[in-house]
């Protein structure tokens, strides 16, 4: 349905009209620009298809040449047929460097392997080898790709004859990562390589990212593509050329050409930007032409309706100004003589009936009144809470009645300090509250130090004189709330924060109450959250880089509150520790993790956990025999925990602490320093520590990078922690290149989301039992 304003049926149909002319010529260029992104991406694969195929061409003449001036050499022939081995191997190796050969070999007539210079190909592989080339040349190619293991060779063979045919030698390049590389810098497209073997995994060689490969291994292990397809590879479209480059009995080498239909698309975004801005600026144009268009004759209306809404909801300072002859000029004229009738007798009503009859100030439900009045004008409005903390000494000390005296001469001086417009209420004896309208909060803090100086000159009552002890508290609209009992509630938060400050001013904090609030419940429910089955563990595998598996772990707690939903560690923790409920925790997270242990123990999971111990723990001498204890009713041996600790908790009481982590030593639990490098880390306290491991911060870890800073800290943390014995384990590790590069600086151990996030216990043992992540595993 179309709007029932005149002006927004102007602005409507203009909108309309534009919306589908600008429509109809972005998708017509969107569809224009698709097909030519498609074809020069299709001529741009057909030239790489020919480069690629020279390419092996090129190299595979190079081998043929080669294996052809080794088979053609008489100092080679007479090596051969003289059986000197050490000539032969020597005549190999240095045709092969010639042309950086990668592999080159000499086989018996019968096709036994005789001399190889690639110690990976063997004898039996040395044979089929020698007989797939033998049969492909029969079919007339002298130059053959063939996979070799977990490689791809393009090998060429030749025939030794002196002058009978005496041997034959067999030379071959690897097709590898650098060869795919070298294409894509030629071609600027993405090449993978695939073979595959019979009984053997398929070899994989790519220029793709690997997260692209793995889901391009996906998708082609599931389905495989068509010749010439376009396909999405996770969120980017890739248009590919696949070529059969082999074929024989049990194997076949397959080569994709990809280019990315994505990429090439982003040439064209400043065009859509361009259409879009366009667009908007039309849009906009015609917006503007149809408010001008009907601003005249609707505006008036308009004006007179907001000002009816405002009277309607006891708003009565909007002014009206519409200087107009007509029947609308004349209608103003009677809205404005009615808004000021009706807003005189509210006055006189409210003074009647909404007063404080002590001081004869407004009270808390004028107050609330006019602070509604003023959210629903949007008048920006300033609240000033005064708080008079001392009525009952000046009671005690001038006697009955001299709080009632205070209180009027208080309430006389702020009177006199109030500025046109504003307004002051009592709300309770001894809170007052003073709305400044049009204000926000600089300038109420400006005020609110005026009063203050103010509030501490001495009343005089009778023949004493007093000081009050006044605390002010700011709150502001829109700014600290959009109710009126929001902003109440805000600036009396902000006056109870005043009274524990020096100067009694104070402006509200944004979220200080619903903080408070919810501070005050999780500390109540924190208590009762592990007899009430709300905590659990989660738990993080940590893997052994130079074993390639995962043998520890380390246990989180989470708590799930029925309520407010999973609450996180970094806030109800910091709680606990305040609180004293930490050592609850740490009990309840070291019987759970035995409870585990022995439950895993039992179905044939080995796994060393390891547990965070508070600062409190560490200086509570029952420590050790209450985890004793707890090892023995659930017969898991000691070596199977690892405690967490930090240098800042065992620096509060060393003396305790040392003595307390020389008991869980003895007990056979090993003991690591967490969060290394972050605080006041000290080798002479380390000394003295028994500790076995350093968990080096994951701040130092997550953007590891060869030429940083991180790197020099990392490489020298981990120099150090094995010349003093220790292990380390890296945590937060998330990049694939930061996993490698601590393998290369022989870190014992990395954790982090590349290798998992915390998990459940089942969702961990069923993880464990899987194969490891391709990222975690490919870190040499």
């Amino acid at each position: 349905m179309l709007p029932r304003s005149f002006q927004a049926r102007i602005a409507s149909v203009l909108i309309l009209l534009m919306l589908v002319v600008v429509g109809a010529l972005y998708f017509a260029v969107q569809a224009a620009t698709t097909v030519a992104v498609r074809s020069q991406a299709r001529e741009q694969l057909d030239v790489g298809t020919r480069v690629f195929e020279q390419l092996l061409d090129v190299r595979g003449r190079q081998l043929h040449d080669a294996v052809q001036v080794l088979a053609a050499d008489f100092g080679f022939k007479a090596a051969v047929a003289s059986g000197d081995s050490a000539t032969i191997r020597s005549a190999l190796a240095n045709h092969g460097a010639r042309i950086n050969a990668s592999a080159v070999m000499m086989l018996g007539l019968d096709g036994n392997l005789e001399v190889s210079t690639d110690e990976r190909i063997g004898g039996q592989t040395a044979a089929r080898l020698s007989a797939q080339v033998r049969a492909l040349q029969r079919d007339g190619e002298q130059i053959v790709l063939l996979p070799i293991g977990d490689s791809i060779y393009l090998l060429v063979q030749a025939t030794v004859n002196a002058p009978l045919p005496i041997a034959r030698v067999m030379m071959g390049f690897e097709v590898d990562e650098a060869f795919a590389r070298e294409l894509r810098e030629l071609t600027l497209l993405e090449l993978t390589l695939v073979a595959r073997q019979e009984g053997l995994p398929a070899i994989w060689i790519s220029t793709l990212p690997a997260s692209t490969q793995a889901l391009l291994q996906n998708d082609m292990a599931i389905e495989p593509a068509a010749a010439s397809d376009l396909m999405l590879i996770g969120e980017e479209r890739y248009l590919d050329q696949r070529l059969v480059l082999a074929s024989g009995d049990g194997f076949e080498v397959r080569a994709l050409l990809h280019k990315s239909m994505t990429q090439a698309q982003q040439a064209f975004a400043p065009l859509d930007r361009n259409i879009l801005l366009i667009a908007m600026v039309a849009l906009l144009a015609a917006l503007g032409g149809a408010l001008l268009l009907a601003r005249n004759i609707s505006q008036p209306v308009q004006r007179l309706a907001a000002v009816a809404e405002r009277v309607g909801r006891g708003d009565y300072q909007m002014p009206l100004e519409l200087h107009r002859n007509d029947e609308l000029g004349s209608l103003a004229k009677a809205f404005h003589t009615m808004q000021q009738g009706i807003a005189e007798r509210e006055r006189q009503l409210a003074h009647n009936a909404l007063h404080d009859a002590l001081t004869g100030l407004p009270n808390r439900t004028l107050a609330q009144e006019r602070l509604g009045s003023a959210i629903a004008a949007g008048r920006p409005t300033a609240l000033l809470y005064v708080g008079v903390g001392n009525l009952r000494a000046v009671n005690d000390s001038c006697g009955p009645g001299a709080s009632d005296l205070a209180l009027q001469q208080l309430s006389q001086r702020l009177q006199d300090s109030l500025r046109p417009g504003d307004s002051l209420a009592q709300l309770m004896t001894s809170e007052l509250l003073l709305l400044l309208e049009n204000s926000d909060g600089d300038s109420a803090i400006v005020v609110g130090d005026r009063l203050q100086q103010l509030l501490s000159k001495p009343l005089r009552i009778g023949n004493q004189e007093v000081v009050l002890d006044c605390c002010v508290g700011i709150a502001a609209y829109p700014a600290d709330g959009e109710t009126a009992d929001d902003l109440l509630r805000r600036a009396s938060i902000a006056m109870q924060d005043a009274a524990q400050l020096p100067g009694r001013l104070q402006m509200y904090e944004r979220g200080r109450d619903a903080a408070h609030q919810r501070q005050i419940r999780l500390i109540r429910d924190l208590r009762l959250a592990p007899d009430n089955a709300e905590l659990l563990l989660h738990y993080q595998p940590k893997l052994d880089i130079a074993a390639g598996k995962v043998r520890q772990a380390e246990a989180l707690l989470r708590w799930q509150h029925p309520q407010l939903g999973m609450i996180s560690p970094g806030e109800f923790i910091p709680l606990a520790e305040r609180t004293g409920s930490i050592q609850n925790l740490t009990a309840w997270v070291i019987e759970e993790a035995l409870r585990q242990l022995r439950e895993w123990n039992g179905r044939g999971l080995r796994v060393q956990l390891s547990l965070n111990i508070s600062t409190e723990d560490l200086v509570d001498p029952k420590l050790p025999a209450r985890v004793s204890q707890l090892l023995m009713r659930y017969q898991v041996p000691a070596e199977q925990l690892i405690f967490e600790i930090t240098e800042s908790g065992v620096m509060l009481n060393p003396t305790l602490a040392l003595q307390v982590l020389h008991g869980l030593r003895d007990l056979g639990i090993s003991l690591s320093v967490d969060d290394f490098g972050t605080g006041y880390s000290s080798l002479t306290q380390l000394k003295r520590m028994p500790v076995q491991e350093l968990k080096i911060d994951q701040s130092f870890i997550l953007d590891l990078d060869e030429a940083s800073e991180d790197a020099v800290i990392v490489r020298s943390t981990i120099e150090m922690s094995h010349s003093l014995g220790l292990k380390v384990v890296a945590e937060g590790v998330e990049l694939a290149c930061s996993l490698r590069m601590l393998e290369r600086w022989q870190c014992d151990s990395a954790q982090g989301y590349l290798i998992s996030r915390p998990l459940p216990a089942a969702a961990f043992e069923a993880w464990v039992a899987q194969p490891l992540p391709a990222a975690a595993l490919k870190v040499s």
